[in-house]
């Protein structure tokens, strides 16, 4: 059973910077493409950055040029380093799998906010 557990959400002011961790077990994690999700109240969860087993990497317009997702096969985590944080990127944030995802974790809070 696999098992995703986020981690590193608070609240930051505009401008500043977050690293989200997600810690993966259960799976062959090593050939999965890994991505970060996130669900603002009232709207549905959006995959906003996504990483093959080979680094490849894809964002999400929104967020492009601010954050960059990064990934340690051996330790079977995930990372989201967030940049220049705007009040828009407030949300709930999920790792899981960028294809077929599994069951989803706790997610952790990210508030933007002066």
């Amino acid at each position: 059973q696999v098992q995703l557990v986020e981690s590193g959400g608070g609240s930051v002011q505009p401008g500043g910077s977050l690293r989200l961790s997600c810690a993966v077990s259960g799976t062959i994690f090593a050939v999965m493409t890994m991505g970060w999700y996130r669900q603002a109240p009232g709207k549905q969860r959006e995959l906003v950055a996504s990483i093959t087993s080979s680094g490849r990497t894809n964002y999400a317009d929104s967020v492009r040029g601010r954050f960059t997702i990064s990934r340690d096969n051996a330790k079977g985590m995930v990372y989201l380093q967030m940049n220049s944080l705007k009040p828009e990127d407030t949300a709930v944030y999920y790792c899981n799998g960028a294809v077929s995802p599994w069951a989803w974790g706790p997610g952790t809070q990210v508030i933007v906010s002066s």
